[in-house]
């Protein structure tokens, strides 16, 4: 087995997901055993989540690694990212 080489997977992608998905907010809740993430489109008096992914804390501690590395190849080449202001208090989101 430690000569085996890995199998390349081939990844499809259905022609509705190559629409891209619009988000300006995001929204994390988490349980013990995943993390959900709601992405919205929020143009005040009205929002509407454009998509929701779930992940284990795992792979989401390795997307976080890879969005990092992703930031820091991005900044190198074209220069710091300041950080975009965050919504006010009033879009009437909720602490559970």
């Amino acid at each position: 087995m430690e000569n085996q080489k890995p199998q390349p997977i081939n990844i499809k992608i259905l022609d509705e997901e190559l629409k891209a998905k619009y988000a300006n907010n995001m929204q994390v809740m988490h349980t013990q055993e995943e993390f959900v993430m709601d992405f919205m489109n929020i143009l005040p008096p009205n929002g509407i989540v454009t998509a929701r992914v779930v992940v284990s804390p795992g792979h989401l501690k390795r997307m976080i690694l890879a969005l990092q590395d992703n930031l820091k190849k991005y900044e190198s080449k074209f220069g710091e990212v300041k950080i975009a202001e965050g919504p006010s208090n009033s879009i009437g989101f909720q602490e559970r």
